[in-house]
């Protein structure tokens, strides 16, 4: 079997090796005779695999002691709504927009008729930016970010400094650079991009944060049920948690997050470089000291949609896929997360320059 190279927006590649060990162990789990999707949440086989996953989490983050490591549902989009209703105290909630996902989770807010503010935004100019002297009031009840934007391919370089509790979306760079947590009071994501597979919401927050939650928002709803119970108070996305523990098994083996880092600096440096040296045939979305590591938005000279549907079909025919670009800003999107190899990004870039030879 010939594995393609997937640089879909997410759910997105896994690594093989990830792939693998499930597959060996998909009927009998470590001697069990059943499957870990089999297990009860409350036995000792599953608790090992989800505590082992939290302690890697911590173990590769550098989580600090005072910080809850929770794994929720809904995906990151009710973390839209449930932020808002934990953390909102009657004061002002301050956020930046810088694409998509931003303008979703500032919709959550104003459902709640919250006293809302938007400090920065880049939508005047398509979000090809993240925009410069972000500023938040010190006395925000929380500042929030999304630190890396798929559709745009869009990612801030350093998170701002605030005094007020800053909240980041990091669903679509998370695990792939050290975070400063003396800068972070929240950061939560959904696993589908760099930590396994769809279903599982990672939320890790400072423990004092959690405590503001009022006595009118739902029990699970609440951050606090959640951290009392270790994530275990209604059955988890057990399946998904022991990928995503797989997953972190698998950074570690890498070298960690700063190698991780180092590699995913090397592939966006080798795509861009060939936007860059095109002769004007391809063009980025992003400006240059906004680009993500991540996700690689560009588009053929003039925005030829017939050109770009024809490199699009040449891509799924030298088995590439997901490479077509947001209806948004259309064009073509390459999503290189942490799994995506560098040999996956050599045959994108020889296969970009071989058309791009053709066609000028």
């Amino acid at each position: 079997m010939n594995r393609a190279f997937n640089f879909g927006a997410g759910p997105a590649t896994i690594p093989t090796e990830v792939l693998e060990e499930a597959q060996k162990e998909l009927l009998d789990f470590k001697g069990s005779g059943i499957s870990i999707m089999e297990a009860s949440h409350r036995s000792k086989l599953y608790e090992e695999v989800h505590n082992g996953a939290i302690a890697l989490m911590r173990e590769l983050y550098e989580i600090p002691d005072d910080y809850e490591v929770m794994f929720l549902q809904g995906g990151a989009s009710l973390q839209f709504a449930m932020i808002p209703m934990n953390l909102a105290m009657g004061g002002k909630i301050q956020y930046a927009n810088t694409g998509s996902w931003s303008k979703k989770a500032i919709k959550e807010v104003k459902v709640q008729n919250l006293d809302l503010e938007i400090v920065a935004s880049s939508e005047e100019t398509a979000f090809d930016r993240i925009p410069e002297d972000i500023t938040f009031d010190d006395d925000a009840d929380y500042a929030y970010i999304t630190s890396n934007n798929t559709i745009y391919g869009t990612q801030y370089k350093t998170y701002p400094s605030t005094k007020a509790p800053l909240v980041v979306d990091a669903s679509s760079d998370i695990f792939s650079y050290p975070v400063d947590w003396s800068k972070v009071d929240m950061l939560f994501a959904g696993a589908q991009k760099n930590a396994g597979p769809s279903g599982v919401t990672i939320v890790i927050a400072k423990k004092e944060l959690l405590n503001r939650v009022k006595d009118s928002v739902p029990t699970i709803l609440r951050y606090t049920t959640h951290a009392e119970n270790n994530s275990l108070y209604n059955t988890p996305p057990t399946f998904g948690i022991y990928l995503l523990n797989l997953t972190m098994e698998w950074i570690k083996k890498q070298g960690g997050i700063k190698a991780v880092q180092k590699m995913n600096e090397e592939k966006a440096a080798l795509l861009y470089d060939a936007i860059d040296n095109s002769n004007g045939f391809y063009t980025g979305h992003a400006q240059k000291d906004s680009r993500s590591l991540m996700n690689v938005s560009f588009n053929i000279k003039d925005k030829n949609a017939e050109l770009e549907a024809e490199l699009i079909k040449r891509t799924e025919e030298s088995g590439m896929i997901g490479l077509k670009g947001h209806r948004s800003i259309g064009g073509l999107r390459a999503s290189i997360y942490n799994a995506m190899s560098i040999d996956g990004i050599k045959a994108l870039v020889e296969l970009m320059e071989k058309f791009a030879a053709e066609k000028q």
